[in-house]
């Protein structure tokens, strides 16, 4: 029973502590607006699992309540990858 709940521990401690469900997740995309057409590059945080497919779902919503449209996630990344993009992105750093 001990060896059950040790197993039972790690597996979820490598669960929970894994890339997918990492606290700190972010998002770089593109966008566009029409009428006239806007292009911008933005970095976003992401929360639930770390993925491109949750950033999709995610951002377009964000970004479509603002009259954006999300045109692709370029990437997803842990804090690590803010300091690399934050200028690139300007006044979109963080800002859907």
């Amino acid at each position: 029973m001990k060896n059950v709940r040790l197993i039972l521990s790690a597996a979820l401690l490598v669960a929970f502590t894994s890339p997918a469900f990492a606290a700190d997740c972010y998002a770089d995309y593109k966008a566009k607006q029409d009428n006239p057409l806007r292009l911008h590059y933005g970095v976003a945080q992401i929360s639930g699992q770390c993925s491109k497919a949750a950033a999709r779902t995610q951002l377009s919503q964000r970004l479509a309540a603002r009259g954006w449209t999300l045109l692709n996630v370029v990437s997803v990344f842990g804090p690590d990858g803010l300091s690399q993009r934050k200028d690139s992105a300007g006044s979109n750093f963080l800002r859907f």
